[in-house]
């Protein structure tokens, strides 16, 4: 990590501004992840997006079985700059790679569904381990591979005759809720020191217009090598 290069971007920007990326990195997480299976409506996905930016969840894997993933910059307004998103489409078992790759991280996969009703909201443990919230479609929900490869399941509590809520909705109660409990839990929920250098540089070369005039001029015409 090159911490003079990030001071010299930062001094391009305000001061204002650099505290407002110093003060919201502070209050990032990696300990709730996000997990989107084949969404196909993109407003949907384009509003849990900004869903996790408002309640600092940092990470979403988008799995892409059948549908590709689109974005709609009408709903998320920019807040998906700001998230580390993650595809998976490569394979001819996306959503198992996934969920691999997230256990080999530490997280504990966690499908919302209201199907299964081993935790409702209100009830869930979410000092066990770290989490990954697993969405699906609007249609059919999430597919046999993810319910079959789940380690638990979330519903929410519902006292109507609706049995379940749009995927933008249902994500947007889950993350209130989990998120307002996770920093009252004694456990280490905050990005490292490097995750948030890491992360403000990032931010700031996407705040700059044309980024690589700023790199070219800092680091001459070196190559950047990557980590």
């Amino acid at each position: 990590m090159d911490l003079s290069f990030i001071e010299y971007l930062s001094g391009f920007i305000s001061e204002r501004r650099l505290t407002l990326f110093k003060e919201i990195l502070s209050m990032r997480t990696r300990y709730i992840s996000v997990v989107l299976e084949d969404i196909y409506k993109s407003h949907n996905a384009s509003a849990v997006l900004r869903t996790c930016d408002a309640f600092g969840v940092q990470d979403v894997h988008i799995i892409e079985n059948r549908n590709q993933f689109e974005l709609s910059t009408n709903v998320t307004i920019g807040s998906d700059k700001w998230l580390s998103i993650n595809k998976y489409n490569e394979s001819e078992q996306n959503t198992i790679e996934t969920f691999n790759r997230l256990r080999e991280q530490g997280y504990r996969i966690v499908a919302t569904t209201p199907h299964f009703r081993s935790s409702n909201l209100q009830e869930f443990d979410l000092g066990e381990a770290k989490v990954a919230l697993v969405f699906g479609s609007e249609l059919k929900g999430l597919s046999e591979e993810a319910l079959n490869n789940a380690d638990e399941f979330l519903y929410i509590p519902m006292v109507g005759f609706s049995e379940s809520l749009n995927i933008s909705v249902s994500a947007a109660v889950i993350l209130n809720n989990l998120s307002c409990k996770l920093r009252q839990l004694g456990v280490n929920w905050e990005l490292t020191e490097e995750e948030q250098l890491e992360l403000l540089e990032s931010w700031l070369l996407k705040t700059l217009k044309q980024p690589e005039l700023y790199i070219r001029k800092y680091f001459g015409d070196t190559p950047i090598e990557s980590e």
